[in-house]
């Protein structure tokens, strides 16, 4: 028999498998469908380790589900739009067509490599403009609706290039841009918005779907629904600030107000003596991002505006201060502070030396003082100090709460505040001031404003012949003529908008585009739709949770809602991998020299022993630093399953009923279990498995089990169990066999129950609850036999001590304990 050469035998599969179309997924209305659906990568030029341990587990998923007589859609594209072409095309002048081009063919040999069931028919290219078109269609629609809309919103700014930064291009904690060490400012720009908060509540709801805890806790915080009132204080200017706050039972202890430095009432506000320390504060402000400006552990400042406003409740005049933690793109970028019942305002408050009136006060406790208070008290209590209010009960939870209730009541009735639920969630900004990116399909008019170009002249292309500057300026808008058109409502002079898309646009719906790449009267096919969608498996990294996994489920609902999508959610299943880390159990990085090239992996070991042993060496879910010299065992175990199905045994010719009665019990159980752990995506029980499974099978085979009908279906079994982990080896090895091609379109084979019980089990003894002994008694023993035979042991009998015990606790087929 020849050697196991995976070098030969993979590529020669991966050409027939492709040649025969055997993973093409057509609708087949006889058969349940199952879209299985894996993030698709941004062309970098080449795969790394963690695209093989995110892909290659869920293709073995795949494969598995089709082989349980699923019609299973796999397919695969590439996100190609991106900063990181665009700051290559900077650096060195290669356009980033043609780099995302050429990294592209590179990616999709390296794809093929890994003997994944893609069908390659429905790649998706998000920068091919047959795709952009209809990214670009989905934005009009968005518009059309009202889902779509432009606002004055900061940006990161290099004041010396002369254009906005993304948030990877602002280094360090002093915030300088990459390219030229400047400080970054923040700048505010006209850009377009998606409406996300409209579907906020939606959002909330995960009925029916089978997403992972944490994602859906990530989720939900990022959302972050609070309930409580809105409020509105009146400045001595005569201008009213609107807040919203969780608690309006504490209203009566607002004794200072907080606005965000860039709130648009601060100028108004600020009297002359203020003026230059706060411009000088706000300067501050502008150059740090919102992340550090809400840091937990940064110290809290301030600045004095000069300016007064009237508390709602009690007339009371309170300054008006702004602070850096108050951000104008969250709420209303205004705050009442109440530092006797808050953490934040009241170290704000003791720090420069601002009133504090406790009007919460905790039952059984000493009355509380604000002069001589040591922290906030946050909990439950009754409200002092609040005048008609006082005795009231409130827990602080919410619209539940009747004291909370008898507040916001007593507010609508006074037209002083309503009751409101608030979301942290913001609307999702879309504008990118760069170049490779969907173009945005609005034209502005001096006389008709902002309006959509026709959907008749899609798509708005992207110019080829653009010029790179060092700053990094959008060549969009540097382009002589590419941004001049005509209004598309009264045919005069316009201008293209020159900003781009977020890429998160194009992978909101790159899985509607699977369906039907090849449709050109709408982004997809409503055949292909109607049959395959929802998506019924998702897989990719948790890192996506609050960004692209929120984005895709707003999007869809956006399109349901105007009739073009259809259901609740786009994915029913989510499942997250978790990260290969480097051997020095830091993340892989080029700069830390830890980086995994799977390209090197496959040429010196095949894709079978690297798929089978990032499936094995951690759990999928939570991943592990990478062992280079962990490979070798799975190398190892490959080698010795194509010895055991190639090689005639060296033992006698025949074997015991026993033996053969042992080898269908292991094999059926093992198919068992193997089923059981492929459902739930436990890939490394798998393949742990399958290698005990090996053992057993090369023991019996020299025992004589080789040739008989238990060893045929054992071998068949196996080979079964062995395709989704490791496609080509079993392929080849089911054809050796003389079985009938393809191993891949063999039915999962079924479990025999009666071969697969156990005719003795091990059942542990406790005595008083501490293991002392284990017991060997029949599979089917009842609770007294089971009893009998644990009080029989020599080693209970000596903790006995010849008195009866108090009290047995018998756990069928689990343990037993006894109470003495």
């Amino acid at each position: 028999m020849s050697d196991y050469i995976p070098q030969e035998i993979e590529p020669k599969w991966q050409k027939k498998w492709e040649a025969d179309g055997i993973y093409n997924a057509d609708i087949d209305p006889t058969r349940p469908k199952h879209y299985a659906l894996t993030m698709l990568p941004y062309p970098s030029g080449d795969l790394h380790i963690g695209h093989w341990y995110a892909m290659t587990p869920s293709d073995a998923r795949a494969r598995f589900m089709r082989m349980n007589g699923y019609n299973v859609m796999f397919p695969i594209g590439f996100d190609a739009f991106g900063l990181p072409a665009e700051n290559a095309a900077i650096k060195d002048g290669i356009h980033p067509k043609i780099r995302t081009y050429q990294n592209i063919d590179r990616m999709r040999k390296q794809l093929r490599s890994m003997g994944a069931m893609w069908d390659w028919r429905r790649e998706a290219i998000s920068s091919d403009p047959e795709y952009y078109k209809w990214t670009q269609w989905f934005f009009i629609q968005l518009y059309k609706h009202g889902l779509a809309y432009r606002k004055m919103a900061p940006v990161d700014f290099c004041p010396k290039c002369n254009t906005t930064l993304a948030r990877e291009q602002v280094w360090g904690e002093d915030r300088h841009c990459e390219r030229c060490g400047t400080p970054v400012i923040k700048k505010d720009l006209e850009q377009w918005f998606f409406r996300t908060t409209a579907y906020a509540e939606d959002l909330l709801n995960y009925e029916g779907m089978d997403w992972p805890e944490r994602v859906r806790v990530l989720q939900t915080n990022w959302i972050g629904r609070s309930e409580g009132a809105s409020v509105n204080f009146t400045t001595e200017t005569g201008d009213v600030i609107e807040v919203f706050t969780t608690r309006p039972d504490t209203l009566w202890g607002a004794t200072f107000m907080v606005l965000a430095p860039e709130h648009p009432l601060v100028d108004k506000l600020t009297t002359p003596e203020h003026k230059a320390e706060v411009e000088a504060y706000k300067l501050q402000a502008a150059r740090q991002s919102d992340i550090d400006r809400e840091a937990a552990d940064k110290e809290k400042t301030g600045v004095f505006t000069g300016g007064y406003a009237i508390n709602p409740v009690n007339g009371a005049r309170i300054p008006v201060w702004i602070a850096d933690y108050v951000l104008m793109t969250y709420g209303t970028g205004a705050i009442m502070a109440v530092p006797a019942h808050d953490e934040r305002d009241f170290a704000f408050a003791r720090k420069y030396g601002l009133k504090v009136i406790p009007v919460i006060q905790p039952e059984g406790e000493p009355l509380l003082d604000g002069d001589t208070m040591e922290a906030a008290y946050v909990g439950p209590g009754r409200m002092i100090n609040s005048a008609h209010m006082d005795g009231t009960y409130v827990s602080g939870k919410g619209h539940a709460d009747p004291g909370m209730q008898k507040v916001i009541q007593w507010l609508e009735q006074e037209g002083r505040g309503k009751k409101t639920v608030s979301y942290k969630l913001r609307d999702w900004l879309i504008s990118r001031q760069r170049y490779w990116g969907a173009p945005i399909p609005m034209i502005r008019c001096e006389k008709c404003g902002w309006n959509p170009v026709h959907e008749s002249e899609l798509p708005v292309l992207l110019p080829e012949d653009v010029e790179w500057r060092p700053t990094g300026e959008s060549p969009l808008k540097l382009h002589p003529t590419w941004k001049d058109t005509t209004c598309p409502v009264c045919g005069g002079p316009a201008e293209r908008e020159t900003d781009t898309m977020d890429t998160f646009m194009c992978s909101s719906w790159y899985h509607l585009r699977y369906l039907s790449p090849w449709y050109h009267q709408g982004p997809f096919d409503p055949k292909e739709y109607d049959y395959w969608m929802p998506v019924d498996t998702y897989t990719g990294g948790i890192e996506h949770a609050n960004m692209h996994l929120i984005y895709t489920r707003f999007f869809h609902k956006a399109c349901r809602d105007m009739g073009i999508t259809k259901g609740r959610e786009p994915m029913i299943q989510l499942r997250n991998q978790g990260m290969v880390l480097g051997e020095d159990h830091e993340k892989m990085s080029k700069s830390r020299g830890n980086v995994v090239a799977p390209d090197e992996l496959v040429e010196r070991y095949g894709a079978d022993a690297v798929r089978a042993y990032l499936m094995f060496f951690a759990r999928w879910d939570m991943g592990a630093p990478w062992n280079s010299s962990g490979i070798e065992g799975t190398v190892r175990w490959l080698r010795r399953v194509w010895a055991m199905v190639t090689e005639a045994p060296s033992g006698p010719a025949a074997c015991s009923d026993e033996t053969k009665r042992l080898l269908r019990r292991r094999v059926h159980q093992t198919l068992r279990r193997v089923s059981h752990d492929f459902r739930e995506f436990e890939f490394n029980t798998i393949v742990s498995s399958l290698m005990e499974l090996l053992n057993e099978m090369v023991k019996v085979k020299e025992a004589g089990a080789y040739g008989t009908p238990e060893w045929n279906e054992a071998v068949d079994i196996y080979l079964r169990m062995l395709a989704p982990v490791c496609p080509h080896i079993a392929e080849e090895l089911w054809e050796r066999t003389g079985r009938t091609y393809s191993v891949h379109t063999q039915p999962w084979p079924s479990v025999d129950e009666e071969a697969a019980r156990e005719e003795e089990i091990v059942i542990p003894v406790q005595v008083n609850g501490k293991l002392r002994d284990r017991i060997t008694v029949p599979a089917d023993a009842t609770e007294e036999q089971i009893q009998a035979a644990a009080l029989a042991s020599e080693t209970v009998q000596q903790y006995l001590q010849g008195k009866a015990p108090r009290k047995i606790i018998v756990v069928p087929k689990r343990l037993i304990n006894i109470v003495i």
